[in-house]
């Protein structure tokens, strides 16, 4: 799964070659997909099921988080992945972790700017992000992708850290009429240190549950979507969206340094969070 590119796939360019905001163009989605299916620099945390879990080695003074996560889905359709992974009223419904969650303003047919915040395990403070979305259909396949911006309406809050989305994405892959295969790549600044207990918990139980959670929301979305304005798709039917239109020039890229740095790097893990639910419990986290 080695990248065609001789030098591997280069960085993303929203943050870490922009100081403007820019919507990602045909090359960044190609970077995107090849870092996805690359294997060198990674390392396998969890295996199981048709589902792996990849970390990458965080960067010396730098607290960042890197990780990959990729599920086989036999019985899911990569449009219907494509359309949960859309569908924000739907994941209100499955994503127990979001605290809230709302898309703001249309950029063009296939990027838009929103707003979501989550739970962090316990004792740790809960988190949010403002990011530029965008996707892109690709044949069968499907990409999407985001990075942190600034909105002049949504700064940060007192009650939640805020943090910083370097590129973030999907890669959806059919691998037949009802199957496909599922890459979740995420590089976040959680802006703060975090303890070792946190990024090992991210990796061998959250990202597992998460995605498996995120497999049984597809399973039950056709019939979901037939009781929910089943012909309402606007990132299919872009005429459809009643969102605002906002101008590039509104926006700025979040930088991380810009942020409060929070040090959690003591915090130790609560009593419910080491107690709650097994591997296979429904009740428990997903992640942005």
């Amino acid at each position: 799964m080695e990248s065609s590119d001789p030098d591997g796939p280069q960085a993303p360019r929203p943050a870490l070659g922009r100081d403007s905001v820019q919507v990602p163009d045909d090359h960044d989605f190609q970077n995107f997909r090849a870092e996805c299916e690359a294997e060198a620099g990674w390392n396998l945390t969890y295996s199981k099921g048709g589902l792996g879990v990849w970390v990458q080695a965080m960067e010396l003074d730098r607290p960042l988080h890197k990780i990959k996560c990729r599920m086989e889905c036999r019985d899911v359709p990569a449009e219907t992945l494509y359309d949960v992974l859309h569908d924000i009223e739907y994941r209100k419904k499955w994503d127990s972790n979001v605290i809230e969650t709302f898309d703001i303003a249309r950029l063009t047919v296939n990027a838009d700017v929103g707003y979501y915040s989550w739970r962090c395990p316990k004792p740790l403070k809960n988190r949010d992000v403002i990011t530029l979305r965008s996707w892109l259909p690709m044949g069968a396949d499907y990409i999407i992708m985001n990075y942190s911006v600034k909105h002049p309406k949504y700064p940060p809050r007192k009650d939640l850290v805020r943090a910083v989305s370097i590129q973030t994405g999907y890669l959806i892959q059919s691998t037949g009429p009802k199957s496909s295969v599922i890459t979740y790549l995420a590089q976040v600044d959680p802006k703060g240190s975090l303890p070792k207990w946190v990024v090992n918990k991210s990796s061998q139980f959250l990202a597992p549950k998460a995605m498996k959670k995120m497999y049984k929301a597809c399973m039950k979305y056709p019939e979901w979507k037939q009781k929910h304005r089943p012909h309402f798709k606007p990132w299919l039917h872009p005429e459809q969206s009643p969102l605002p239109s906002v101008a590039l020039s509104e926006l700025s890229v979040q930088h991380a340094d810009s942020l409060e740095n929070i040090d959690e790097s003591t915090v130790a893990e609560s009593r419910d969070e080491r107690g709650a639910g097994g591997e296979g419990s429904d009740d428990d986290s997903s992640l942005n």
